[in-house]
């Protein structure tokens, strides 16, 4: 119902809608356009814009195919799993031609630098270790920088450094990159939203828009397979 070209067109305002959706869809369907809006903490010209971004000419509209969708998700349920649904849900997002063309732009700027940095912590720093490992195996120079206070020289001009970060707000992630933007690398973040921080500073941001799984005490067990689905696909293309 929401494909890639949708997401990636939503604002900060719009993606807090979206994201109440993906956590109270039942809830939602009952829901007045105020009542929306008051639960998100947004105005109504926020709802409605969200839903014309959607696809839909109004609220009574979206509520309509809403609860379609809603049942075409039970019905699924009976067949697949939450888990195997969500991670089909991405993959279907992610198949049309503009995403396709993204990846295609990034392994170009990927293929032209000397060499490839890979940065992120906890199991981002995991999926970083192991894409230097796999661009490697493709012989492209890559390296991963575990340490946050690594000294980046002007020497590094020439590099692209691809940053991961589930909320995109890791602060030692974020700095590091705009250390690296400062002496003129190139930056592609992969991140669960395209509302952060270190999207916003990337010159270029891929986004896989899961159910985030946020714990807290920085414990996140949001899904990484679009990680590492979205790694091996930017290896391929080079």
């Amino acid at each position: 119902m929401f494909n890639y070209e949708i997401l990636k067109s939503l604002n900060d305002m719009e993606m807090l809608v979206y994201d109440y959706l993906m956590k109270n869809k039942e809830k939602v369907t009952y829901m007045t356009v105020r009542e929306l809006a008051d639960e998100v903490h947004v105005s109504t010209a926020t709802v409605m814009r969200f839903c014309r971004k959607a696809g839909f000419d109004g609220y009574s509209e979206f509520k309509v195919k809403f609860k379609m969708f809603l049942n075409e998700e039970k019905n699924k349920k009976h067949q697949v799993n939450e888990d195997i649904q969500e991670i089909q849900e991405y993959f279907q997002k992610i198949s049309s031609e503009i995403h396709q063309k993204e990846l295609d732009e990034i392994a170009d700027v990927v293929r032209d630098a000397k060499q490839v940095i890979f940065i992120g912590l906890g199991t981002s720093g995991i999926l970083g270790k192991y894409g230097a490992r796999y661009f490697s195996n493709l012989k492209k120079f890559s390296q991963y920088i575990e340490d946050p206070y690594f000294p980046i020289m002007e020497g590094m001009s020439d590099a692209v450094v691809i940053a991961l970060s589930v909320s995109g707000e890791t602060e030692q992630v974020v700095q590091m990159a705009s250390d690296f933007k400062k002496n003129k690398c190139k930056i592609i973040s992969i991140t669960n939203k395209s509302v952060s921080t270190l999207s916003k500073l990337s010159d270029y941001s891929l986004s896989y828009y899961v159910t985030d799984h946020d714990m807290g005490n920085h414990i996140n067990t949001t899904t990484q397979i679009p990680v590492i689905y979205l790694i091996e696909a930017i290896g391929r293309r080079l």
